[in-house]
């Protein structure tokens, strides 16, 4: 939650948007991520690292892809 608030008001709504999206129709700019357990959501500049099961979405980063978003987490 603090990488979401900390973004702008247009990116948060962007993001939980497409966040919404995926988890309801399974639609999205989405790849698993190599090398590591986890998927990558991509929205505009802005990349969610995250992981799944059968019932929820769990979010493990939300950034800019030029903060390097897939190498720290």
């Amino acid at each position: 939650m603090k990488d979401l608030d900390a973004l702008p008001a247009e990116a948060r709504e962007q993001i939980t948007e497409a966040l919404a999206a995926y988890s309801v129709h399974g639609t999205g700019d989405i790849k698993r991520l190599s090398g590591r357990k986890g998927f990558r959501l991509r929205i505009g500049r802005y990349r969610v690292i995250f992981d799944e099961d059968r019932m929820s979405i769990v979010a493990i980063y939300v950034g800019r892809r030029e903060t390097t978003t897939c190498s720290r987490h």
